[in-house]
């Protein structure tokens, strides 16, 4: 009898086109979209290096230093360890005017009785620009005046030793993936369609309630405990809704390349809790309201809702809410499940991962026990 049911559920859930289309083919569709939009923002993250000129007069070719310190920073550099940060044009004083009006450099620089700057407007490259040649002046300035004060100093390797910075900081990655933003979005994406697994559970709470559907009245007219029923919806709602899920995450890393980490056991478990947590989450909502438009308005809003404030939209959201406000973090079923997808692929361990594996457990038993007592207590004086 269960088998029967259970297969009987199964495909009334795969006829449903309109739930098939929203909780499968739209966040694939959605996924399609954010690859599009997102597919090169990393790439434009990356420095590149900046535009400027040179002005080659008589009083810059006297300065030897300075010459070398900008071909030691040019990306004509010979040193291949490091990259430029320069891409430098000499010119005369009139051309680097013109450049300048064009937009086809960020500054020039020219000597003129000193190390001169002229630059249109400010900016990131404009900065970096003015403090290069800041620091150049001021570490001239101060072998300067070692030389005046002890010239000895010069044959004991101070040029050398001036030249040299020495970084008292390690940064020290967390793992082996770098940090990537894009991600995130793909991962809140995954915890959406998990919610969304929502629509399933709201259905099958319906299906049987006898004052919304004629179905709910058989079903409670019939030789079988309605909880039996309701464990045989859910359970086909979840195999259903899973299946989605398990396809969803195979077009994003197979088809968009999208990756989630190599931990598949664990990432198998975060989509098997996510998706319970979304039916269960759906079947509470249908317990709770009686209105069908109600119920699913109550659905997709909240929903959504959760996803805005995982990062689905604005990625600083994320970061927004775990600094000023991190007990919503905690109650938000979509955050948890996106940050299981990112635990596993960025940090070594799995501490974080397995704290949104529990909560997200209790969310589970928090859903399904208040779905069993509103349900219970569910009496009819006629069908």
């Amino acid at each position: 009898m269960f088998l029967h049911n259970y297969i009987y559920r199964l495909k009334c859930i795969v006829r449903d086109r309109e739930l098939m289309f929203w909780t499968l083919f739209f966040p694939i569709i959605l996924a399609t979209f954010f690859n599009l939009a997102y597919a090169n923002l990393s790439e434009a993250e990356k420095f590149a290096p900046i535009n400027i000129a040179v002005v080659d007069n008589k009083e810059y070719q006297k300065n030897a230093p300075f010459q070398r310190v900008l071909k030691s920073l040019s990306t004509t550099s010979d040193d291949k360890d490091e990259e430029g940060i320069f891409n430098i044009r000499y010119t005369t004083k009139e051309e680097g005017d013109k450049l300048l009006n064009d937009k086809e450099i960020e500054g020039y620089i020219y000597c003129d009785n000193g190390i001169k700057l002229v630059i249109k407007e400010s900016g990131l490259n404009q900065t970096i620009l003015k403090n290069f040649i800041d620091e150049f002046k001021q570490t001239s300035s101060t072998v300067e005046t070692i030389m005046e004060h002890n010239p000895e100093s010069m044959h004991s390797g101070l040029l050398d030793r001036i030249g040299h910075r020495t970084n008292f900081l390690k940064e020290v990655a967390p793992s082996k993936s770098s940090p990537d933003t894009v991600v995130n979005y793909f991962y809140t994406l995954i915890a959406m369609a998990c919610m969304y697994g929502g629509f399933w559970g709201l259905k099958e709470v319906t299906a049987i309630q006898p004052n919304l559907s004629p179905q709910g009245a058989r079903i409670n007219v019939a030789p079988i405990h309605r909880f039996k029923v309701v464990i045989v919806c859910i359970l086909a709602a979840i195999s259903v809704q899973l299946f989605e899920i398990i396809l969803l995450l195979a077009y994003l890393t197979l088809v968009l390349k999208i990756s989630v980490g190599n931990q598949i056991g664990y990432i198998i478990l975060t989509c098997i809790v996510g998706t319970i947590t979304g039916v269960t989450y759906g079947a509470f909502i249908s317990s709770i309201i009686k209105e069908e438009g109600l119920k699913i308005g109550a659905l997709i809003g909240s929903s959504m809702t959760m996803s805005f404030l995982a990062g689905m939209m604005y990625d600083k959201m994320k970061y927004i809410i775990s600094t000023r406000a991190p007990i919503l973090g905690y109650v938000n079923p979509v955050n948890l499940i996106t940050d299981c997808f990112y635990s596993l692929y960025y940090y070594d361990t799995n501490s974080r991962f397995f704290t949104n594996i529990v909560i997200l457990c209790v969310f589970i038993a928090i859903f399904s026990l208040c779905t069993y007592l509103v349900l219970r207590r569910q009496r009819y004086a006629s069908l």
